[in-house]
């Protein structure tokens, strides 16, 4: 009778560990890219609609106080006490920066300028190529123009497409 001093154990062998998770790196790295590229189409649309909210505020304003908001800082919250010319409150704080002419929201820069027309807004992704592909533009037309480069969008910039 021989007695069988090498059976083998319940379990997975340290091969056969490092075999599936060498799989599941692999995986991970095919998948990584597209959710970069949906996170930086999430962050794109969201600079979008921030800018759609602010044609809506700067028309609330402009009805409110008879002309457009020069900065961010007139169309956002006031401090303290009751909304005014100063700070109407007709967007949220998250847009107003410390510049009081631009804010920061969800990997996008914002700045409100006042022109002769009116006004004009650029969106800039923070991190090019990280937090966004494309700089926005847009002005009392409420057409909203894109640049595909860092370079900032500007009027003579192709619309955004709105399919």
């Amino acid at each position: 009778m021989t007695s069988n001093r090498f059976h083998r154990s319940s379990g997975f062998s340290l091969i056969e560990l490092l075999v599936v998770i060498a799989i599941i790196l692999i995986i991970m790295g095919m998948a990584m890219p597209q959710l970069q590229q949906a996170k930086r189409t999430a962050l794109e649309a969201g600079a979008i609609k921030a800018v759609t909210t602010i044609h809506t505020a700067q028309a609330q304003y402009q009805s409110q106080y008879g002309r457009f908001a020069s900065t961010l800082a007139e169309l956002g919250p006031p401090a303290a006490g009751s909304p005014n010319a100063s700070a109407a409150g007709l967007i949220g704080a998250g847009l107003i920066g410390a510049g009081m002419a631009s804010g920061v929201k969800s990997g996008y820069k914002f700045a409100l300028r006042s022109t002769e027309a009116g006004y004009s807004v650029n969106s800039d992704p923070v991190a090019f190529n990280n937090t966004g592909k494309r700089t926005f533009y847009s002005d009392e037309s409420l057409i909203i123009h894109q640049n595909l480069t860092a370079e900032p969008a500007t009027a003579a910039s192709p619309e955004v497409d709105a399919k």
